[in-house]
């Protein structure tokens, strides 16, 4: 379950914001994250969480170009949507990383996957598809253990005026697959039910 959030005044900016971000002394293994302009803090993942991003992260790593990494516990910011997102998995330049700071561009990630939690669902269904849209990241994979009872697995892409189009849903034991420069089919058959 989320922590309570802090919510600045409305007198704060982005920068009070992200420095907020970075000073919030949550316990080792949570997510903080600036949600719709609200500093979230979520507890660690569950292990059917962090067992699906690793079946995931191990076929990228076979199709993504070298000089590109898969991140975990990377901060994306869209600083027009007040928000800093952690997604379960950001595909990106390792480039883009070089530098000081605790977070890069949202429209620099090539990739960035969520893996819902009962705590979180709604987050990463409607905030962070819209964020991510206005963003202009070019893929978004949302993955759903929690749907309506019925595990989704869905490829949002081609960003277009802060909106997404689906290029692809299926039920858990379909395949995803993600167009290039991956080139990849996902089975979602081996990711694990909650």
């Amino acid at each position: 379950m989320d922590a309570p959030a802090v919510q600045p005044g409305p007198d704060q900016d982005w920068g009070v914001l992200v420095r907020i971000w970075e000073e919030t002394g949550a316990p080792e293994g949570c997510k903080v994250e600036i949600i719709d302009e609200i500093v979230t803090v979520s507890p660690p993942p569950s292990k059917d969480h962090s067992t699906t991003a690793a079946l995931l992260q191990r076929p990228l790593y076979t199709v993504i170009p070298e000089e590109w990494g898969i991140y975990q516990t990377l901060g994306v910011a869209l600083p027009g949507r007040g928000g800093i997102y952690m997604p379960d998995l950001a595909v990106l330049p390792r480039a883009v990383l070089s530098g000081p700071g605790y977070h890069v561009p949202a429209e620099e990630a090539r990739l960035v996957v969520e893996i819902t939690s009962r705590a979180n669902a709604n987050h990463d269904r409607v905030s962070k598809v819209n964020g991510y849209a206005k963003a202009g990241v070019e893929l978004f994979l949302l993955l759903d253990p929690w749907h309506s009872g019925r595990p989704t697995a869905t490829l949002y892409g081609e960003p277009e005026a802060g909106t997404y189009r689906v290029l692809q849903a299926v039920e858990y034991g379909g395949k995803i697959s993600l167009p290039e420069p991956f080139g990849l089919d996902l089975d979602t058959g081996v990711f694990p039910v909650s």
